[in-house]
C-alpha cells in the first residue's frame, strides 16, 4: 500500500468548459448551444434554420472545440487550493476523456492554471483506466470525481472499492442533473469536497 490517491475528471470539474464551448459556437459556427441539463444530443441548434444537429455533425465540433480553443477554459472556483491541500496527503491522477493528440494541450493547459499533475487521456468509460491507475498505486484509499453519471457506473463496475464523488461545476447544468445514482455523493464545490475527499483518506 501507498499514499491515497485522487483520480479526478477535469472539464466540468477543474477547468470550465460548457460556457466556453457555447460562445464558441455562436462565434464560429453560428450555431445556439442549450445544454438541456448536461444532455448534448438536443442540445445544438442552426440559427439558420433551428434545425439540431446531428451526432455525426455534433462530435466534430468538440473536437475542433478542444484542438484550438481550450485557452477559452477558465479555473473552477476553489479547485486549485482544493488539490494543493489534497497532495499533501495524496498522489493525484487527471483522467480526462480526450483524444491522445490533445495530451499536450491538456497538460500545458492545466500547467498554465497552476495545477501540475499527472494527466491521463481516455477515450469511453472511465471504470477500465481506474482500475489499471488503482493497480498502478496500490493506494490505501482511493476517490474518484466526474461530473457525468455513466462514469460512475463504470467506475462502480470496474473498480467497486472506489469512492466515487459526483461534482458539476457549471451552476446552468447542475441545477438540472440529479446525483448520479452510482456516486457515494454529490458536491458541486471544490470548497466543501476538499474535506469529504480528505476524510476518505484519514
Amino acid at each position: 500500500m501507498s499514499r491515497p490517491l485522487l483520480i479526478t475528471d477535469c472539464d466540468e470539474v477543474l477547468l470550465h468548459m460548457v460556457a466556453h464551448f457555447g460562445e464558441w459556437l455562436a462565434e464560429a459556427r453560428d450555431i445556439d448551444f442549450q445544454p438541456n441539463g448536461g444532455e448534448f444530443a438536443s442540445a445544438m441548434r442552426r440559427r439558420s434554420d433551428g434545425a439540431a444537429l446531428t451526432p455525426e455533425e455534433m462530435w466534430p465540433l468538440l473536437d475542433d472545440f478542444f484542438a484550438t480553443e481550450m485557452h477559452r477554459q477558465t479555473l473552477v472556483p476553489h479547485a486549485r487550493d482544493a488539490l494543493a491541500r489534497i497532495e499533501r496527503v495524496a498522489d493525484i491522477v487527471i483522467l480526462t476523456n480526450l483524444g491522445d493528440h490533445c495530451h499536450a494541450g491538456r497538460v500545458a493547459q492545466l500547467d498554465a492554471v497552476g495545477i501540475r499533475h499527472r494527466v491521463v487521456c481516455n477515450q469511453g468509460g472511465k471504470g477500465r483506466p481506474v482500475a489499471n491507475l488503482v493497480a498502478e498505486y496500490r493506494p490505501s484509499a482511493a476517490v474518484f470525481v466526474d461530473d457525468l453519471p455513466q462514469h460512475h457506473d463504470s467506475v462502480a463496475r470496474r473498480a467497486p472499492d472506489v469512492w466515487r464523488l459526483h461534482m458539476i461545476a457549471e451552476p446552468m447544468i447542475a441545477r438540472d442533473v440529479r446525483p448520479a445514482p452510482a456516486a457515494h455523493a454529490r458536491i458541486d464545490d471544490w470548497a466543501e469536497a476538499v474535506d469529504w475527499v480528505l476524510g476518505k483518506f484519514a
